[in-house]
Formats: C-alpha cells, structure tokens, sequence
C-alpha cells in the first residue's frame, strides 16, 4: 500500500472547504446573524410566539452554519501544525491520530459539501416523513416498522428532534403506518430523496416453512407548510373523524376520543394525528401536515408540467429506490445510484449517511 501524501490530501479539502465557504457566503452569513439578533432582542418580540419561534429558530440555524464553517476552517488550519509536530515523534502514535483528525475534517466537509447542493425552494425546511406498509401482508407490515427505527436512530445519530405524530399499528406485527417530523436545518432536503419505494428480501420470521419473502414499504417526504406559503384549505372540502388512539400510549392518551384524521375530499389526501391529549390540538396538527402534503402535490404538479415542457417522459426516480437483501446473502443497494454495502445491520440502524449524500448527488446530476 503507497504511502499517503498528507499534504496535498490538506491541500484538496482546503480548496474544497473554500469552495464551500464562497457558495454557502460566510460574511452574508454573518450578516444574517446580525439581524436577526437585532430581531430576537426586541422587547415585545414574544407578543407574537409564532414570529418569535421563526426568528430564534432562524437565528439558531444562521449560527450553526457559522459555527460549522469556522470550526471547519480552524481544523483545516491546524492540520499542517499537527503533522509538523508528529513527525517528531518516534513511536509514530502522534502521526496516527493527525490522520484520523484528517480522515474526520474530510468526512465533515464532505457532508458540508453536499449541502451546498440542496438549494431547493423548500430544501432548508423541516421533513415530514410518512412511512406505510405495502405489499407482503404482516411481513411489509413488520418492515415498515424497521424502517421507520432506521429513520429515528439516523435521526438520533445526528441529535435532529423528531415528532412522532401518528402511528397506525398492525394487528399482527409491525404498522400500518406513521408520520413523524424531523425537525433540522435542511432536513426536507437532506431526506427528500429517500421518498419511494424500499423492497426487503428476506427469511421471514413469520413463516413457519422459513421460506424467502419480498415485502415492500413506501416512504413519502414533504416539507413543512409555513405560513408564507398561502396554501388554502377550504374546510367544507374536509371530512374530519375522531376516534380512540391505538397502539402503546401514556396515560390518559387511549381512553378519549381525541385522535383525528382529516380527509381532503378533492385529493383523497389523508392525514391523522394522535400524539396530543386534546383533539383541538390534534386537529390543528393534522391540518398543518395536511397543508405540507397538498404543497408538496403543488410542487410536483409544478415540476411535472416544467418537465413535459422540456419533454421529460422519465418515470419518477422515487419508485422502487432501494432493494434491501438479508438472505441468500447480505446487501443493500440504491438502485439510482448504485451505491451499496454489506452491512445490512449498520444501514438498519440508522447508518445511511453514505446513501443519501449518494442521492443528493444523484438527483442534482440527473
């Protein structure tokens, strides 16, 4: 194995962390900060808790990407510092850990890296994911439950807050069902290209015989509704039904009828909510994911048009995104990208970084 030439690997994600900070704009960046301290200073500002959670929630964002770029940048700088004092150690233990710190600074401007290219309408948005079972009975059911744990660990690996608004329990095994939203600076985008169909191959566990089954989950991703956003929902165009919530709950949660679903009668769209005790709230958060879902139908209706324009007939790159294979052997492929590994295990457990960096490649070049 040739030996590595750790000064020009510093010199390549130093151009490439310059890159980054000329497209992401530091001093505008900076300036935004500014701003929006001013704003978050204002005596009365908690007069209006909705413009005030906007504010210090932009706020807190504009200074994270700050804090990220800077941070980066300093790692950059110390790199040729930490090289230049472990050459002078013997043992050569020095010289292993400046390579891990080099192997980590390009890991993390990577990921920044691959930020700078989700500059969607709505990419810096929160997500929210609805995750169904689809064909394969108890069996798909049972897998959307597993891809929905894949979900929360990668969301737990990254500290991104996640709001679990409903879950529909089969009756078996597994769900039927779930909406959560994740709640990170461009989390639409970041996870908007895991929307589509992942298919499992498996030895299921529910088959006496052990017999090999194909099972199927949909995974849908909108970004959240804000109020700029003017989507109209005329409440004579909604069937509201209240019912008991199912599955585990805290106390007080299964013994009133305080879960909601909305139904838009126009779309067929449907949407439920039952992680409140009160239906009024409940019915307030099904209304908001309601409004993100009819403007993600927007937005699509928007880009089919755009794409029958320019004479587009390809089918949608969401449909049938990734095969998942546990036996005969081990593996889990994109079927856009053709990125995969053997790890099954590490993916199921929220390991799925590498995947949707692959994505967002993916979609951007496509």
């Amino acid at each position: 194995m040739a030996a590595r030439d750790y000064g020009v690997e510093i010199d390549a994600i130093d151009a490439t962390l310059l890159s980054i900070e000329k497209v992401l704009d530091l001093p505008k960046l900076r300036a935004q900060s500014l701003l929006l301290e001013e704003e978050a200073g204002v005596a009365d500002l908690w007069n209006d808790p909705e413009k005030a959670q906007k504010v210090t929630s932009r706020l807190s964002r504009v200074q994270a990407q700050i804090n990220k770029l800077t941070g980066l940048r300093r790692r950059v700088e110390d790199l040729p510092i930490l090289f230049e004092l472990a050459a002078s150690e013997p043992d050569g233990s020095a010289l292993s850990d400046a390579a891990r710190d080099l192997d980590e600074a390009k890991r993390l401007i990577s990921e920044l890296e691959v930020q700078t290219l989700l500059n969607g309408e709505y990419d810096d948005r929160d997500a929210l994911i609805t995750i169904r079972s689809e064909a394969g009975g108890v069996e798909a059911a049972d897998w959307a439950e597993m891809i929905m744990r894949m979900y929360l660990r990668y969301c737990e690996r990254h500290n991104f807050p996640v709001d679990v608004l409903e879950t529909s329990y089969a009756e078996e095994a597994g769900i039927k069902s779930t909406t959560f939203r994740v709640t990170a600076p461009y989390a639409y985008g970041t996870l908007s290209v895991e929307q589509g169909t992942h298919r499992l191959v498996r030895i299921s566990p529910f088959d006496s015989q052990s017999r090999r089954h194909t099972s199927f989950a949909g995974v849908e991703v909108v970004p959240v509704v804000e109020q700029s956003d003017h989507v109209e929902v005329d409440e004579k165009e909604i069937r509201t039904d209240v019912y008991r919530s199912s599955g585990p709950g805290g106390q007080g949660v299964n013994t009133t009828d305080s879960a909601v679903r909305l139904t838009h009668l126009p779309t067929g769209i449907v949407v439920s909510c039952q992680n409140e005790r009160s239906q009024i709230q409940n019915k307030a958060t099904a209304m908001a994911v309601l409004q993100s879902k009819l403007l993600e139908r927007r937005r699509q209706e928007e880009e089919a048009k755009m794409n029958a324009l320019k004479g587009d007939n390809s089918g949608s790159w969401g449909n049938q995104m990734r095969s998942y294979v546990l036996a005969p052997y081990q593996m889990v492929k994109d079927l856009r990208t053709d990125y995969e590994t053997g790890n099954t295990s590490a993916v199921l457990n929220g390991e799925i970084d590498e995947f949707i960096q692959a994505g967002i490649r993916w979609r951007r070049s496509s």
